[in-house]
């Protein structure tokens, strides 16, 4: 799954890899949590002849998907993660995998292995050698009854490999950047041309490291969050844990 989750790069940085020719001016932000603004990039925008922008464009969205249908938002659950392997036919997330699919830049995310049925020892996973990463994500725009507009999001998940299959058996899905334009061509890809991208990262693709509790609470978001500390190796994590748990794993 993913919870939590951290933008350290330079707008420049996330522009460079996204291929985004606008971006505002942001700071680096080290616990980002649900219901907080994220970052989503989408493709396919229509260009003028002669403009030197790129299709692609990048928006402050609400890490909480809500669905188009949905009438009262408090009667929807905190959606931040959506799972890869059943989102194209999840009435939920249907129509945003048709057409409202993005891309998330990261620089890493928390886990926190489960121990006897509470939340137990946090990790701070990262690639291995540092940068960034792209997370797949689904976009919706909500329409409040009063005609007030909010573009929502989630983060979509698979299973998790190596050392992180150790901690948590969920794990955000990574674009790779050769599969930038397949993975936002909504027009062109559907949820079936594009579902070999959703695949489990490679097992040394991430390292993690344990830090401690003070990523727990969301005020805490400066990069002490980070610092590593000494813990016991990690016990296998429970595979069969209910399909619906990633959603209320960490609240």
């Amino acid at each position: 799954m993913c919870g939590r989750f951290t933008l350290t790069a330079t707008p420049e940085e996330v522009a460079d890899l996204l291929g985004l020719t606008d971006i505002d001016d942001f700071p680096p932000r080290y616990n980002i949590a649900p219901t907080q603004p994220i970052l989503m990039v989408t493709g396919g925008h229509p260009q003028p002849a002669g403009s030197n922008q790129t299709d692609r464009r990048c928006f402050l969205v609400r890490w909480g998907f809500l669905p188009g249908w949905a009438k009262d938002p408090r009667s929807v659950p905190l959606l931040f993660n959506a799972r890869s392997e059943e989102a194209a036919e999840k009435g939920t997330f249907r129509a945003a995998m048709r057409h409202r699919r993005t891309l998330v830049p990261a620089t890493g995310f928390y886990e926190w292995r489960r121990e006897k049925g509470r939340t137990g020892q946090a990790y701070f996973v990262r690639p291995v050698g540092g940068g960034i990463v792209a997370f797949a994500g689904l976009m919706e725009t909500w329409h409040e009854p009063g005609g007030s507009e909010i573009d929502t999001g989630a983060i979509l998940t698979t299973a998790a490999t190596g050392a992180l299959a150790d901690i948590h058996h969920r794990a955000p899905v990574v674009i790779r950047p050769q599969d930038f334009a397949r993975w936002l061509d909504c027009r062109g890809s559907e949820p079936r041309d594009v579902a070999d991208l959703m695949r489990p990262a490679e097992p040394d693709e991430f390292e993690a490291i344990a830090i401690s509790d003070r990523v727990n609470k969301v005020a805490n978001v400066g990069p002490d969050v980070q610092a590593a500390v000494e813990t016991a190796p990690p016990a296998a994590a429970k595979p069969d844990e209910p399909a619906g748990s990633e959603q209320l794993t960490l609240f």
